[in-house]
Parts: structure tokens; C-alpha cells; sequence
């Protein structure tokens, strides 16, 4: 009986390092799937941020929120880029819907920033808690509509 149990644990053990070992090439993000080793060296990793806020890939959109507390409300900047290459789309009408901490909702337009190639916006509310954003683009290129959900705390 215990040589049986012990073939048993022996059995479950190898079977749990060829799992491990299988599940090493998928990644933990839901929309991406590591590439072999001579593809990572072509493809950059779409879901890193580039400028230190949090991303949301959808299609063939970049969308990445960055969230700076201010004295007067919370600066948030936007950039909404397209292709492998990240190019910035400046033709979208972008708008927000932020739930506040205390459950009421804003609604939010942002403005197309030229000269940072970004959408920004000023939210003026100053109190302490998590916020939950809802961002929407409508490009005006194609129809085409991007959206992405953030959340920061201050």
C-alpha cells in the first residue's frame, strides 16, 4: 500500500512540472502570447507602457492613461496610438466617464495636445479614493471607436 501511494505522489509531482514547464509559454496578460525567443527579438511587448502609465491594447489600439495628482485636480494625459509603431492619432474625439469615489459619475472631454502628441484633461475633483475611468476615441479616420477602463488613486 505505501509503495502505491508513493508511485502515486511520484506520478502527481511529474505531472505538475510538465504542467509548469507548458505553462511557461503563455503570458499572464489575456491578449498576448509570448513569441518564441527569434520573434521577441523583432516584436517589442505592445502592453508595456512607454510613458510610465497603464495600458489597455484593443485591436489595433494603444490606449495609456497617465495620472498625475495636482494642486488643483489630477492631470490626465492620454495617448491613443495605432500600429506596431505606436503612431499617435490626432484626429479622435476622446471622452471619458470618471467614477468618483463617493459613486457619483463625470463626464470628461479631452483635447488633443500637438506638441506632446497626447489627449489631455484636467479633473478638478480633489477628493481621496480610487477612480474609475471609462475612455472612449471615436477616430474620424474609418468610424472606428476605442475604448479602454483605468483606474488610479489619490
Amino acid at each position: 500500500m505505501n509503495l502505491f501511494k508513493l508511485g502515486l505522489v511520484v506520478i502527481g509531482s511529474l505531472g505538475l512540472f510538465w504542467l509548469g514547464g507548458c505553462g511557461s509559454e503563455v503570458s499572464t496578460s489575456p491578449n498576448t502570447v509570448k513569441a518564441s525567443p527569434s520573434e521577441e527579438s523583432i516584436k517589442s511587448d505592445h502592453t508595456k507602457s512607454s510613458k510610465g502609465g497603464q495600458v489597455v491594447e484593443t485591436g489595433s489600439y494603444h490606449l495609456e492613461l497617465v495620472a498625475e495628482n495636482e494642486d488643483n485636480g489630477t492631470h490626465l494625459d492620454l495617448f491613443l496610438q495605432k500600429g506596431d509603431n505606436h503612431e499617435s492619432v490626432a484626429d479622435a474625439k476622446v471622452t471619458g466617464k470618471v467614477q468618483l469615489p463617493d459613486g457619483r459619475e463625470k463626464s470628461l472631454d479631452f483635447k488633443y495636445d500637438a506638441e506632446g502628441k497626447h489627449y489631455a484633461v484636467l479633473l478638478s475633483e480633489k477628493a481621496t479614493g480610487e477612480y474609475q475611468v471609462k475612455i472612449t476615441a471615436d477616430i474620424n479616420i474609418n468610424g472606428e471607436k476605442a475604448e479602454g477602463r483605468f483606474s488610479f488613486n489619490k
